[in-house]
């Protein structure tokens, strides 16, 4: 059994997310838990009376209880399960709390929360969620996407780390239950692998070796972005996998105040998964 968090502000962004979510593991029994965070500083609470403070926790269990039953109308699956989770934690201390306590698999959020500026791929607690949460997969799901069957997985390497167990059986999961082909991207930044790439070449051929995959080697561009959209419509990607290492792309995409600057804009979901 597959159990998933959707970290909902209850915006049209992380309703998208939820929606594809639920067709993606529509084949799957799973338990999704829709979770909301209030979180107060203490000189915000100090300002507030318990009044309010109670006026404003009962509409977020409202809000909460309207997006799971609108949830449950559209997905008619009885072996679907569904919770709602209100906390009063920071969104990633409230996120790693429920990953914890409830042996999450997926976190499944949207690009962008209700605030979400157009010019910005990443919301500000899309960003914060990526950079911090290493305790389980991120499913990323862009704006307003429409749910496609994931019959290609896109995994970029460099071919410089081991894949391992942790890392290759998210991907295998996903693959497995839309019996999708893994396409595995390199970038020449090298005239020929050395000897550590060659042998994480062919421990990734081993991880992948029953499912349909093959090895794709693109030309250096000036940014790793470039290459990877390139990448994506050329090989009509459905979905992004990749691993989260420390000074990975992951962390170039995070690292800037405004992400357009980077250039990346995948329209297809994309699965961070911790190193």
């Amino acid at each position: 059994m597959k159990k998933i968090v959707f970290p909902t502000d209850f915006s049209d962004n992380s309703w998208s997310a939820i929606v594809y979510a639920l067709k993606l593991f529509q084949n799957e029994i799973c338990t999704f838990y829709f979770l909301h965070s209030s979180e107060f500083h203490y000189s915000t609470m100090s300002n507030l009376s318990n009044k309010l403070l109670r006026t404003i926790e009962s509409n977020a269990l409202k809000d909460l209880q309207s997006t799971l039953k609108q949830a449950q109308s559209i997905d008619v699956n009885s072996n679907h399960k569904f919770e709602s989770l209100l906390s009063s934690k920071p969104l990633i201390e409230a996120i790693r709390a429920t990953v914890n306590d409830h042996n999450i698999n997926y976190v499944v959020m949207g690009t962008k929360g209700a605030t979400g500026a157009k010019s910005m791929f990443f919301g500000s607690n899309t960003t914060t969620v990526i950079k911090k949460m290493r305790d389980c997969p991120i499913l990323v799901v862009p704006d307003e996407y429409d749910f496609v069957v994931p019959k290609q997985i896109a995994y970029p390497s460099d071919f410089n780390r081991f894949l391992g167990p942790r890392e290759y059986k998210p991907i295998r999961e996903i693959a497995k239950l839309h019996d999708s082909a893994i396409r595995i991207m390199h970038i020449n930044e090298e005239e020929e692998l050395d000897e550590i790439q060659k042998y994480n070449r062919i421990s990734i051929e081993e991880c992948f070796k029953k499912f349909d995959h093959s090895f794709h080697w693109m030309p250096k561009f000036a940014k790793k972005s470039t290459e990877i959209e390139v990448f994506i419509q050329d090989m009509e990607i459905d979905m992004l996998a990749l691993v989260n290492y420390k000074h990975s792309f992951i962390e170039d995409l995070i690292r800037e105040p405004v992400i357009k600057k980077i250039g990346f804009h995948p329209i297809v979901p994309f699965l961070v998964i911790p190193e």
